[in-house]
């Protein structure tokens, strides 16, 4: 009987690694995993915003989590992936691309598992940590990515959305990036 509760209790985290740290998250926040594709660049964007990507006609901005950590920009390699997550900001589900150096595999944990965040020496702004991992002898940081893309992200999509609309009613082209990665191909004229 006690089996069964441990295997309910059980949850399920996609680790990754970046910048030499290793990372995950709560495989529901995953949407899916894709192979890192040249980014659009986006003026007057938050540092640790790589650009945008146009995934399905949608707009998505691609966080390099190197940078919103405080570490260098990442290196892009032949494992750079962009795992596309679905968090909360101000309430609303946002989709957002994150950089990560490689996806390692999917991992489950009990909360026999998982222990409290170290108040220093991670690199990772405490507030952004839920726990540490054990995955055999070593931890992995688990997330909050809710946390980790609040501030800045949010007002990014917000401006995001305002440009296109600016621009919509004022008949000029939008921000570069942006409704140009959304739009998709063009439509023949009359």
């Amino acid at each position: 009987m006690g089996s069964a509760n441990e295997v309910a209790e059980r949850e399920q985290h996609l680790a990754f690694s970046v910048a030499g740290g290793d990372y995950a998250l709560g495989i529901l926040n995953v949407k899916e995993i894709l192979q890192y594709e040249e980014v659009t660049k986006v003026p007057s964007t938050p540092r640790s915003i790589r650009g945008v990507i146009n995934l399905r006609g949608s707009v998505v901005p691609v966080v390099d989590l190197a940078v919103k950590f405080g570490l260098p920009e990442a290196s892009v390699t032949k494992r750079t992936c962009i795992l596309v997550v679905e968090v909360d900001l101000g309430g609303a589900p946002t989709v957002m691309g994150l950089m990560a150096d490689a996806v390692s595999e999917v991992i489950e944990l009990g909360s026999d598992d998982v222990e409290e965040p170290p108040s220093f020496g991670t690199g990772v702004k405490v507030d952004y940590i839920v726990g540490m991992g054990k995955v055999g002898r070593k931890f992995v940081l688990l997330l909050d990515i809710d946390k980790v893309l609040a501030a800045e992200e949010d007002a990014l999509v917000r401006a995001a959305l305002q440009d296109e609309i600016r621009c919509d009613v004022a008949g000029d082209e939008p921000a570069a990036g942006f409704a140009g990665a959304a739009a998709g191909p063009a439509a023949p004229g009359p």
